[in-house]
């Protein structure tokens, strides 16, 4: 049996010492939902969140073949705590599944310099116009298929004023990058950044993510990032960050 956990204390020891903002959301109630294979003592769990899921504790196939009702989507990245985790998985979705490289980025205080980052915002080219998320800019979010994970996890808009956070780039009144909350834990967000295709490698997602992490900062919110690719580690350490370690995913498509 799989049961949907309200009480994470029961769980938190599973996922120990795993320092991923989304499973944070998970724990503490903000976002997300955890699930396992018993509410009194579980021995195994999985955290989900958006296209994400973490599984922690003993192998369970009952969990990683369990999709919510609620969960509608049929492609999910599934993050295993270890290679028997990993195994479960890949053995259960056979060709569903394809295993990735990701890439964690440090988690660190007091690393960012905020001059550097102000210089960056002001020095945007004068065609270009940076402007916070608002109720307006979240529904034109929403109504692209490329910049709808910029708000995507917030069903209205007042979740997204109340826990989400965002900038981004218009040119001619129309969204062409942004930065934004994929998801938030107590202390900060862990950050999205989308560019429209044709307006790539000009520097605009640079400029968004310097925004974001100044507004985090003026908020005390931590602005946390985590990497699909080698160029969003070089975006990063650019505005500031510093690599930590590579991490084995599985994307399922036909989830």
């Amino acid at each position: 049996m799989v049961y949907e956990v309200t009480n994470s204390e029961k769980v938190a020891a599973l996922f120990d010492k795993w320092e991923d903002t989304i499973i944070l959301s998970c724990l503490q109630g903000i976002m997300g939902k955890i699930y396992a294979d018993d509410l009194h003592n579980p021995t195994a769990a999985m955290a989900i969140l958006g296209d994400f899921i973490f599984f922690a504790g003993n192998p369970s196939i009952e969990l990683v073949s369990y999709k919510p009702n609620w969960c509608i989507q049929d492609f999910m990245i599934m993050i295993p705590q270890n290679d028997d985790w990993k195994n479960t998985i890949t053995q259960f979705y056979g060709n569903k599944a394809k295993i990735v490289s990701r890439y964690a980025i440090k988690k660190e205080a007091d690393i960012f310099n905020r001059e550097k980052l102000e210089n960056v915002i002001s020095s945007l080219p004068g065609e270009y116009e940076i402007r916070m998320i608002d109720k307006q800019l979240y529904q034109m979010c929403k109504s692209q298929t490329w910049s709808a994970d910029l708000v995507s996890q917030f069903q209205t808009y007042e979740d997204y004023r109340r826990l989400g956070l965002g900038t981004v780039i218009l040119k001619n009144h129309a969204i062409v990058s942004g930065a934004s909350s994929y998801s938030r834990y107590k202390d900060g967000i862990e950050i999205e950044i989308d560019t429209k295709e044709e307006y790539r490698r000009k520097g605009l997602a640079y400029t968004c993510g310097a925004k974001l992490i100044l507004e985090c900062l003026k908020r005390n919110l931590y602005p946390s990032w985590d990497a699909q690719n080698k160029s969003s580690v070089a975006l990063a350490e650019k505005l500031g960050y510093h690599y930590s370690h590579t991490y084995t995913a599985i994307e399922i498509w036909g989830y």
